[in-house]
């Protein structure tokens, strides 16, 4: 396809689901043209992934609706071509990888959509390998998909499509299940592999700075169904349209705007390693000096602590290795590592849902190893990554009542505690509603209140904010802090996001391999180079600014931006 023929060409469509009165897409007009890389960014609920179903002709095959105005792709219309046909030219990762396979082994997925091609055997053998090869996936061909780390699973799912010699290659939010170090090589992966095979590439994401680690061709902000920019991401980050509309910005633009530091797209903000800061300097120094630092430390009495404990799951190979941490009342704890370090395994441990090989777990300096899973779970509640594998009944106050009710707690007791704690969540007007109608953050609220209602002293929350938008992530933490606040409780949070650390928490624990390789505040674990390549952290950008800007005590000069940033949202 010739460089000036756009690939993909929109012009005025508008798109109506069949069950909504109002289009989710309009008088949409956007030409992507051959080789070039597009990062679609906007909150949830503004058009995003419908537009991305146009492409893949899952609109109008299976999501069914009212399309007006016409939508080419590779000069073929998707809805005359159906998924199948449309599946040869564009090849869709999806958010959830686990989602995607298909096959027993990474071999047998790779070559899953040539066999339907029926294509001859040898040339089948001959392409898997090839594609293996390039993606850095010969030595787990016969490997199962589902056993991999997120990342060989990303590999994996790109494989499957690449198979088909595909011109556009669109990615469903990537990032939103890796750890970071993970997602930048799948960033870097992506832009090697289109440079290499010429492909043309569409990004759906919500972690805008982590994508802009490798060069974007333009930034599609949408809002509300409506492209409302197109721009080169030097002119985006120049202005105030992404915080406008909710879009978190790199921390680094944060900081730089923070400073009253005046730059615009002359000096290349998309990446802070080669942005021109000559212009900045000044100012940031001016506002690191100006602003005050004075981070109070917990000197609560210790809740939980952990002595030199280990845990292995087939006696053969470690997979906690001599761990032992404290603990305080009323923290708020960040517990990171990369896929696999085994950050779900010391939640699990906490929990009894495991037994320690060797070392003591205590809680309150009393010995847990007697203690029931029940009767933990008085004390320490568990909220999981994804709200629908926790909810069990179809009405809210249902759902919320049941840790109550299964306990033998009087029903008028029950009806008190719950509505108290609906309350407190913010969830009470919708007290009666079926937990179907709920959004996602909305049904995240309710598996936490389905916890507090037991009134733990310790909650452990993973992923609380795994695919959600910065108005969401904020709405969840913002709570989540509100509960931390009214109810006294103490905090444990599982996560790759190290914004979410920086911003929101008091302690960073980082596991790698087993071993806790760290224990101190998060502005001083991601300032540390060996320990974020160790556990697969990403160095905040705040550093970087720091140390561009000649500021001598870099991990303070974050700690006074985070510090800045949370008094402004209170």
């Amino acid at each position: 396809m010739e460089r000036n023929t756009p690939v993909i060409e929109f012009s005025d469509v508008t798109f109506k689901y069949r069950a909504q009165q109002e289009p989710t897409l309009k008088n949409i007009d956007l030409k992507i043209y051959p080789g070039e890389k597009i990062l679609i960014a906007g909150q949830s609920g503004s058009g995003k992934s419908t537009l991305a179903h146009c492409l893949n002709a899952l609109i109008p095959c299976s999501f069914t609706g009212d399309m007006t105005g016409t939508l080419r792709v590779c000069g073929e219309e998707p809805q005359k071509l159906g998924v199948f046909g449309m599946s040869k030219m564009v090849g869709t990762v999806l958010q959830d990888t686990d989602g995607q396979f298909i096959a027993l082994t990474v071999a047998e997925d790779l070559a899953f959509a040539l066999e339907n091609d029926d294509m001859p055997q040898d040339e089948m053998k001959s392409k898997v390998n090839d594609v293996a090869q390039k993606l850095e996936l010969t030595s787990f061909l016969n490997n199962a998909p589902g056993a991999l780390s997120g990342g060989q699973k990303q590999r994996v799912s790109l494989g499957g499509v690449m198979a088909l010699d595909v011109k556009v290659l669109l990615f469903d939010e990537p990032l939103a299940n890796l750890d970071p170090a993970t997602g930048k090589r799948t960033i870097a992966l992506i832009d090697e592999l289109m440079k290499k095979e010429e492909l043309t590439v569409v990004i759906i994401e919500h972690r805008l700075e982590d994508v802009l680690y490798r060069d974007v061709d333009r930034v599609i902000l949408m809002d509300n169904g409506r492209i409302i920019a197109d721009m080169h991401p030097d002119e985006l980050l120049s202005g105030s349209l992404l915080s406008q509309h909710g879009i978190r910005e790199p921390l680094y633009i944060s900081a730089l705007k923070s400073a009253g530091a005046v730059f615009d797209a002359s000096t290349h903000p998309q990446h802070i390693e080669t942005m021109d800061l000559s212009s900045c300097t000044g100012a940031v120094n001016k506002w690191y000096h100006d602003t005050p630092h004075n981070k109070e430390k917990n000197t609560g009495d210790v809740l939980l602590s952990f002595s030199d404990v280990e845990f292995s799951y087939d006696e053969t190979r470690k997979i906690i290795k001599n761990v032992s941490f404290e603990i305080k009342k009323g923290e708020m704890i960040a517990l990171v590592g990369k896929n696999g370090a085994g950050k779900s395994t010391i939640a699990s441990l906490i929990c009894g849902f495991l037994k320690p090989l060797k070392g003591n777990i205590s809680w309150k300096g009393e010995d847990l190893s007697s203690y029931s899973i029940k009767e933990r779970g008085e004390k320490i509640g568990y909220v999981m990554q994804s709200p629908n594998q926790m909810i069990s009944k179809p009405m809210i106050f249902d759902e919320v009542a049941l840790g109550l009710t299964v306990r033998g707690v009087p029903e008028e007791e029950v009806k008190t505690r719950v509505e108290e704690i609906l309350k407190i969540c913010g969830l009470y007007p919708f007290r009666n509603w079926p937990v179907s109608a709920l959004s996602f953050g909305q049904k995240k609220r309710v598996s936490i209140a389905s916890i507090l209602v037991m009134d733990p002293e310790l909650l452990i929350l993973d992923e609380p904010t795994a695919g959600q938008d910065y108005m969401h992530y904020t709405e969840i933490m913002e709570f989540i802090l509100d509960i931390r606040k009214k109810l006294g409780v103490t905090i444990m949070m599982i996560t790759h996001d190290m914004h979410l650390m920086l911003e929101y928490t008091d302690r960073a624990m980082v596991l790698a391999d087993g071993e806790l390789i760290m224990d101190d505040l998060p502005e001083k674990v991601l300032t540390n180079d060996e320990i974020c390549d160790r556990a697969y952290l990403k160095r905040t950008s705040l550093y970087d600014l720091a140390v561009r800007c000649g500021i001598s005590s870099p991990d303070d000069f974050v700690a006074r931006f985070i510090e800045d940033e949370r008094s402004k949202r209170q």
